[in-house]
């Protein structure tokens, strides 16, 4: 085989997959929009969505920020040095690391450093299968932390809060995917895709969830009773009301996928992978002589490309009008207090990114910079030095901020923190302490990476390197850097609100449907 060129192939994959999604997901994204109501949260969030996908096609620039675990699964002919093809894949890796496409994401566990290259102990995921065919077949997928960490698993028989007992049967496995969409609101990036595996033990049960992942979106189950459950998920699950960025709305699942495979009499498990929409997977088929791409999978089919449309002018118009609150730092009590739960505001100035490790130290140390009256990202860039020795930004969507709910209120009230700007919401440690000291919750577009790094304007300084570049806090220069209130300093939480809603909704579902 042509290392050399097998090597291209895989970096080829590797920078599609990451800055292109693939044509059934552009569709699947598609009706999605075109069920929202306009003028809404969530219709304004998708217009954001689409833009972004538009943009990342146009800059070949990650649609999200997040990498994930890169994980492939490659069937190759019998006889094929699979040695060969995990080393050009790692190499692929590094080089699209090095380059911007992908953020380095890869931590040791008991350090925390961060490798640099995407590599390390386990890192990438690799997965081989032999078959009587003449070529290789990769598939790769970039799934991101803040989807992974909605996956859930169930074991039946188990209660689940609004719909009763799940038994072992059909319909307790009804439930637990209905379960499983509820439990993921807005933190999972919805409107989001679900595979599911019915079986095995606990972590065949997951890589059989993650599998289904791989099915094109508008695929047919061949197994009939398989069919039904996935038709009726996506019937039903769109009735919960959660909607895009648990905003509220008509669109929370674009797509469901149902595996099963044996299990022992003694274990009966429900596993799910959840997906956010930006359902970064694509594949290819390789000449296993030339290491050559010879065809690319998902691709049949109409090629939605986003370009900007009325509805998206007129998202645009609305963000940009007098309605629109806009916020430069430092931001006083008075003017915090003012805001309220689903005011649209335009941050302009200096803001801070912090995630998980900073959020850590500033607990336990005093602050790089002065924080009263400032802005915290919670956000984790792609971010890349010329030559000059000057950073640019080349993605910066935020992350799920419920991470950091063990810390955020008491750092808010210890620097003077006025806004903290993430996805998905925070729970009532954080909801108290904005009532208390005068803050609010800014929740931005999840994985809108390109959208985002277009309002930065400049990178003004960074602290604390040492975490590595995304845990690193960053001083971000930002002009119409557009958020939702969704969290006030009155004690009002829409994420609390639709979490609540969306629960009252799903014990409709609690009846059997499935003899």
């Amino acid at each position: 085989m042509n290392i050399e060129k097998l090597q291209e192939s895989m970096y080829e994959l590797i920078v599609e997959t990451s800055t292109k999604l693939p044509k059934d997901v552009r569709r699947a994204v598609l009706t999605a929009k075109q069920k929202e109501n306009a003028g809404t949260s969530a219709a304004m969030s998708l217009a954001t969505i689409t833009n972004n996908i538009k943009m990342a096609d146009d800059q070949v620039s990650p649609i999200c920020q997040d990498t994930g675990l890169p994980t492939f699964k490659i069937k190759t002919p019998v006889g094929v040095n699979q040695l060969e093809i995990k080393e050009a894949i790692r190499n692929a890796i590094v080089l699209a690391t090095k380059e911007g496409k992908l953020r380095p994401n890869s931590v040791d566990s008991l350090t925390g450093e961060n490798s640099g290259d995407n590599l390390g102990a386990g890192v990438p995921v690799i997965k081989f299968d032999q078959w009587e065919k003449d070529y290789i077949d990769v598939r790769l997928i970039l799934k991101g932390g803040g989807c992974e960490n909605k996956n859930i698993q169930y074991s039946l028989p188990c209660e689940l809060e609004g719909l009763g007992r799940a038994g072992r049967d059909l319909d307790g496995i009804r439930k637990c995917i209905m379960h499983s969409v509820y439990q993921a609101q807005g933190q999972g990036c919805s409107a989001g895709f679900i595979g599911v595996g019915i079986g095995g033990d606990r972590s065949s049960g997951y890589d059989l969830a993650k599998e289904q992942l791989f099915r094109s979106v508008e695929d047919v189950n061949p197994n009939e009773d398989l069919r039904k459950l996935e038709e009726y998920v996506m019937e039903n699950a769109n009735k919960l009301g959660i909607g895009t960025m648990g905003f509220g709305g008509e669109a929370t699942l674009l797509g469901c996928k149902v595996g099963v495979m044996n299990r022992i009499p003694a274990s009966f498990y429900v596993s799910v992978a959840y997906n956010c929409w930006a359902f970064r997977r694509l594949g290819v088929s390789v000449d296993a002589e030339t290491g050559e791409i010879k065809e690319w999978a998902y691709q049949e089919g109409e090629f939605i490309d986003f370009a900007e449309t009325e509805a998206e002018k007129e998202t645009a118009a609305a963000s940009s009008s007098s309605d629109v609150i806009t916020l430069e730092a430092p931001i006083t009590e008075e003017k915090i207090r003012s805001l309220k739960v689903g005011d649209v505001v335009q941050i302009n100035g200096l803001m801070y990114t912090g995630r998980d490790a900073i959020h850590k130290y500033l607990s336990d140390h005093e602050a790089p910079v002065d924080l009263n009256g400032q802005v915290i990202y919670h956000c984790g860039p792609v971010m890349l030095k010329d030559e000059n020795g000057e950073w640019h930004v080349k993605a910066a969507g935020p992350t799920t901020s419920i991470r950091e709910e063990p810390y955020q209120g008491d750092i808010m009230k210890k620097f003077g923190i006025r806004a903290v700007i993430g996805k998905g919401g925070m729970g009532p440690k954080t909801l108290a302490a904005l009532k208390e000291h005068g803050g609010v919750y800014l929740n931005a577009i999840g994985g809108a990476a390109q959208y985002y790094a277009d309002c930065i304007k400049g990178v003004e300084g960074v602290d604390l390197m040492q975490f590595g570049i995304p845990e690193a806090m960053w001083h971000l220069r930002v002009e119409g850097f557009t958020a939702v209130v969704t969290m006030d300093s009155h004690g009002n939480s829409l994420h609390a609100d639709v979490d609540k809603s969306s629960l009252e909704k799903l014990a409709q579902f609690k009846e059997p449907v499935f003899k």
